[in-house]
């Protein structure tokens, strides 16, 4: 891991060596990205107080708030100050979260658990749960819109790198659907896999790094190893969570464990078993990590953010 090459005007932006250094990172963003989503989100006696009561229990149920993390992080690397960067990482993280109450509705993943706690349609039922998830999606697109401290052509690019990210034909949604459709069908192969991951988790993995870069203006050079090294990581995310849904626990997890597998689901260990995924995510991550050797930055903390991806336990 390369040591920072340069000071930063931003203190979470130091150089940062380790993975624990990393997890304190993201700690910090957790609190502050919490808090700013608080204030954006209304309170649970505002009308539809159902919907907004669903919205509040499914963002603030404890999730790792990667992709604001990385907003920032890719930011603050490349010079943007936090106050610039804040609305677009909260957009990220509404936009995440009403992928997962959608997600675990019973038409898709069909899960009754969530980072600890009954899912959002269980709690409130479906109609409330659809509901919810359209109402985050649509605050994350407005809060980007409404931010004054962006020029208006920087809000267009980023709101078109979120929407393009979240969407088709190479975002979430279609990974999603090319999931679901390669559910209990034989004969699906690796690059099928990376296909599906590079859009259901990376693609919006990798807009959040773009995003940062892109405010903090970015050279075009810059952009293109941020966006490798991002695209990376987000294949790096899923096989981790692959390998966890086979290895941890409901505690740990905050999940019901071994769901892959029981929905007869094309995941890295099913397809390479545990030892070669592993050596799978320990190869993506170096490659990570190189990407980011193209820049002149102090590029320590985004390093040490895939150290962490590659040891995470929960």
């Amino acid at each position: 891991m390369t040591k920072m090459k340069a000071s930063s005007d931003t203190a979470d932006a130091r150089a940062v060596a380790t993975a624990e250094g990393a997890r304190e990172f993201l700690s910090r963003a957790r609190s502050v990205v919490d808090a700013r989503l608080d204030a954006l989100v209304p309170a649970e006696g505002v009308e539809p107080t159902a919907v907004h009561a669903a919205i509040r229990w499914s963002l603030f149920a404890g999730g790792k708030r990667l992709r604001p993390a990385l907003v920032l992080a890719a930011g603050e690397t490349f010079g943007a100050r936090r106050a610039e960067l804040m609305a677009t990482a909260c957009a990220f993280e509404l936009v995440h979260t009403y992928s997962l109450v959608h997600d675990d509705l019973p038409s898709m993943d069909d899960d009754d658990l969530r980072r600890g706690r009954p899912t959002c349609h269980v709690r409130f039922g479906e109609a409330t749960a659809i509901l919810a998830g359209d109402a985050l999606q649509s605050l994350a697109f407005q809060t980007i819109a409404e931010d004054e401290g962006l020029d208006p052509t920087l809000r267009v690019r980023v709101v078109a790198e979120l929407a393009r990210a979240a969407g088709t034909p190479d975002g979430m949604v279609a990974g999603q659907s090319l999931d679901l459709a390669a559910e209990s069908r034989a004969g699906v192969g690796a690059d099928e896999l990376d296909r599906i991951h590079e859009r259901k988790t990376g693609a919006m993995i990798a807009a959040a790094a773009r995003c940062g870069a892109i405010i903090a203006g970015a050279a075009a050079r810059e952009l293109e190893a941020v966006s490798l090294y991002a695209a990376r990581l987000g294949l790096l995310f899923q096989i981790t969570d692959d390998l966890l849904d086979v290895t941890a626990s409901a505690e740990d997890l905050g999940k019901t464990p071994g769901k892959d597998a029981r929905a007869l689901k094309a995941t890295y260990p099913a397809l390479h078993g545990l030892e070669a995924a592993r050596g799978r995510a320990r190869a993506v991550c170096r490659e990570a990590c190189a990407a980011l050797d193209a820049v002149e930055r102090p590029t320590s903390l985004l390093r040490a953010l895939a150290l962490l991806t590659l040891e995470r336990r929960a």
